[in-house]
């Protein structure tokens, strides 16, 4: 596992901001996704609408190393999938996975998706306590 550098990359001004307004704007995924996530029944702490570097991703747990992203249509055509790849490798380049769910799973399998979230917050845990021996 890469360890995720103490100090993320700096974040612009104006991307603060953006994400700022963003957590005020969610869509009814991320609202469903994110009463989930701080609800504590996934036992790691996450952050909603997170600046990484020049990045602003839907979700993270910066102590584990993980990113959720949210997709919605616009995910889908070739320019989005091309966008979507470069921000993965960007982020994966810094220590993070990267979890992808489409809205239509977050709406109508949330049961599925917590599952999938817990199970790969477990992996990661797993795999910090084994690097620190």
């Amino acid at each position: 596992m890469r360890a995720i550098p103490k100090r993320l990359p700096k974040t612009k001004p104006h991307s603060v901001n953006f994400a700022r307004s963003l957590r005020r704007k969610m869509t009814d995924a991320e609202r469903r996704l994110w009463a989930r996530l701080r609800s504590g029944r996934i036992s790691a702490k996450f952050r909603r609408q997170e600046p990484i570097g020049s990045y602003i991703v839907d979700f993270a747990c910066i102590e584990r190393g993980l990113v959720i992203e949210l997709d919605g249509s616009l995910h889908y055509t070739d320019e989005g999938k091309k966008r979507d790849e470069v921000r993965d490798a960007y982020l994966r380049s810094l220590g993070f996975m990267v979890l992808r769910f489409s809205d239509r799973d977050v709406m109508n399998n949330i049961e599925g998706v917590c599952q999938a979230i817990l199970e790969q917050v477990q992996w990661k845990n797993e795999e910090k306590e084994e690097s620190g021996k």
